[in-house]
């Protein structure tokens, strides 16, 4: 490998020739060979363009000269649309202030800026005037994941919402039997579930949203300790203008930047919505899992989809795959809720310092299930069909059918109707007329499975 030598105020290092990052990303990536986890694309793009924003505000505000803060600003802008993420070899597990990546952005940024001018652009001076790694990391945070929500999990959630409630609208006629307790209950639609499992996903996208206005507020211009020390008064509003104005998302600036730099709640708020999430997705692909059993020895009220994955052994055999899928990343997901909580517990006077981390785990719960709903929605849901004969089977031989006599003649008389009717296997209605306890055709009158989908429906006539 040709190396270079550059110099800095710890010294001298070599550095790769071809590498456009500096002395501080050198040393940082010697100095944390921790783990494979490195930032993904989405936090990047977040840094590009905390960085154009910046250098644009400062142009503005007449502290930076305009040549200068251009080149800044188009450097910037070629790192969040992605031209230079091999530049970024930095691991997650760095300083928890984010310090040795925002150091990464400044010196490929300066490099990239200095070669366009054809003069030093310095990576402190310039490219991280009026900042701190202590205000911008975080405001890179905020950015990242208020993106990543936007544009990836809640179109997604939509979509699968959307899935849902097209099967909910298709099976509203198809009467099945419920299971509370694993055991068989009374009659309500397939529809009715399906129902069910997309208002979920439709409260669960609500939860989110309700996150946001917390989330796009900007704890840029705080500096080092929230003091706003070497920055323009009007430089956070301003920067925050600018963010917007990229990302077409309404940015503010944090009134107490201090808040968003040594607390990150509205992470740990945000990653809440999203272990709720992971909890109804979690029901849902299990119970998909459950109707979906057999085909012969299980439930198999449902078909599921062949995917063309099957057993490596037995011939043919159909797979649940989609609905392992999205509960491992559910478990994926409930585990980075831990790290998040911990993490953002650990806010010590002015600073959190576990920002990394808490970004790397929203960010990757925010991707798997965006990314986990649009497959169950697509692959799954879909493609899912209702096995209308073993549901009609199921339906018939329901015990709990007998609810419906309640009303007419009393819980005890109807317990006894079940208990004969399980216990000689023998229909219900064989088993009322044997009691006497009603007739055949009060029976046939009076359990209809189709008037025990609606209050007040077996009380009348």
């Amino acid at each position: 490998m040709t190396t270079r030598t550059e110099t800095d105020s710890l010294g001298s290092i070599e550095i790769d020739a071809e590498a456009l990052w500096g002395p501080q990303t050198e040393r940082a990536r010697l100095l944390f060979a921790i783990g494979s986890e490195r930032f993904p694309r989405r936090l990047l793009r977040a840094l590009g363009l905390q960085k154009q924003a910046a250098a644009e505000a400062n142009a503005s505000l007449g502290q930076l000269p305009e040549p200068l803060a251009a080149a800044i600003a188009q450097a910037a802008a070629e790192v969040a649309d992605g031209r230079h993420d091999a530049q970024f070899p930095l691991p997650i597990w760095q300083t928890g202030s984010g310090t040795q990546t925002n150091m990464n952005a400044n010196e490929v940024i300066a490099r990239l800026a200095s070669r366009s001018l054809g003069t030093k652009v310095h990576p402190n001076d310039h490219v991280n005037r009026g900042q701190s790694s202590n205000d911008s990391f975080p405001t890179v945070m905020h950015v990242a994941a208020a993106e990543a929500v936007t544009a990836d999990l809640l179109p997604s959630l939509a979509l699968l919402q959307a899935a849902l409630e097209r099967r909910a609208e298709e099976w509203s006629g198809i009467i099945k039997v419920a299971r509370t307790h694993m055991m068989d209950a009374v009659p309500v639609t397939l529809g009715s579930a399906l129902a069910t499992w997309a208002d979920q996903v439709r409260l669960g996208q609500d939860r989110v949203r309700d996150v946001l206005p917390r989330l796009l507020r900007l704890p840029q211009g705080g500096t080092a300790a929230g003091s706003g020390l070497n920055t323009h008064a009007d430089f956070a509003a301003r920067f925050a203008g600018r963010v917007a104005a990229l990302t077409g998302l309404p940015f503010t600036a944090n009134p107490n930047p201090s808040e968003g730099m040594a607390a990150h709640d509205v992470f740990v708020e945000l990653h809440g919505m999203l272990n709720v999430l992971a909890v109804s997705l979690n029901k849902i692909a299990n119970d998909v899992r459950l109707l979906g059993s057999g085909p012969r020895a299980g439930i198999a009220e449902f078909i599921i989809p062949a995917d063309g994955l099957s057993s490596s052994i037995m011939p043919g055999k159909t797979n649940p795959t989609q609905s392992e899928a999205l509960s491992m990343v559910c478990a994926q997901v409930m585990g980075n809720q831990t790290t998040v909580t911990i993490a953002g517990a650990q806010g010590h006077l002015e600073l959190n310092v576990f920002k990394p981390v808490i970004i790397q785990s929203v960010l990757q719960s925010v991707r798997l299930l965006g990314d986990a709903a649009r497959s169950f929605a697509a692959h799954m849901i879909d493609k899912l069909e209702p096995n209308r004969t073993r549901i009609a089977e199921n339906l018939a031989k329901s015990l709990m059918l007998v609810t419906a006599l309640n009303p007419r003649i009393g819980y005890d008389r109807a317990v006894a109707i079940g208990k004969l009717a399980l216990a000689e296997d023998i229909t219900l209605k064989e088993a009322a007329i044997r009691l006497g306890h009603v007739t055949a055709e009060q029976f046939d009158d009076w359990v209809k499975p189709a008037d025990m989908l609606r209050p007040g429906a077996t009380l009348e006539g």
